[in-house]
């Protein structure tokens, strides 16, 4: 059987740091500003995250020119440490679960900014559809470099297809989606969201090592049919 070249594996980005002195008081000024806009239940504008900072408009655009730049920054602050994700346990299976464990008590104490962050890019990508858009689209993907990095060590264990299926099924897990469907929809406590989103990444593994592991077999069964 002829080897497959497998993808490199991307790195998970680094932790966002914010610079001192004078320029990095007044952006921590605005990012406080907008956190307390979120946890109050709203995507703020740059007006408004001006306002609240008691800073001019043309400061707060000056920092962040659109949205999207202020979310963005905002996630980035939130959940930096959390993009730094960086084991060196062996075991895939095991690796995930770090994963998992280590993060998902981050998740809850910034689920408002994470929701937020969903709403904007659920609202930039209906506008972008109707061609309405002004600014530019706010983005999230960072989970695929830190999924990537916990899914690493099964990239030994399992075919390039595989690996590549079992990762963007776990990318649907972490994050806030899950947390939403099972907080919003089921009325899950935070201990539960966690058991739950926990046992369906580890059952996303198992049934892809199982799979690996029968094939063989299957194959050698369709071959004996087939004569």
């Amino acid at each position: 059987m002829p080897k497959t070249t497998r993808p490199a594996l991307p790195a998970p980005p680094p932790t966002v740091e914010i610079e001192g002195g004078i320029r990095g008081a007044t952006r921590r000024l605005l990012l406080d500003a907008a956190m307390a806009l979120i946890r109050e239940g709203q995507v703020p504008t740059l007006p408004e995250v001006a306002r609240r900072a008691e800073v001019s408009r043309a400061t707060a655009y000056r920092y962040f020119p659109s949205r999207s730049a202020l979310i963005t920054a905002v996630i980035d602050v939130s959940l930096g440490p959390l993009r730094s994700f960086d084991s060196d346990e062996p075991d895939g299976r095991r690796r995930v679960a770090e994963l998992f464990a280590s993060t998902f008590p981050r998740f809850r104490e910034f689920e408002p900014q994470m929701r937020a962050a969903v709403q904007l890019s659920l609202e930039h990508w209906a506008l972008e559809r109707a061609g309405r858009l002004k600014e530019e689209p706010y983005r999230r993907g960072h989970r695929v470099g830190i999924l990537a990095h916990a899914i690493e060590p099964l990239a030994a264990e399992l075919p390039v297809a595989s690996l590549a299926r079992l990762h963007r099924a776990l990318s649907v897990l972490y994050g806030i989606e899950a947390r939403v469907v099972l907080k919003d929809l089921w009325g899950a406590t935070d201990a539960e969201v966690d058991a739950t989103v926990g046992w369906m990444a580890e059952a996303l593994v198992d049934a892809s090592l199982r799979e690996t592991a029968a094939a063989p077999a299957k194959a050698a069964k369709t071959r004996k049919s087939a004569r």
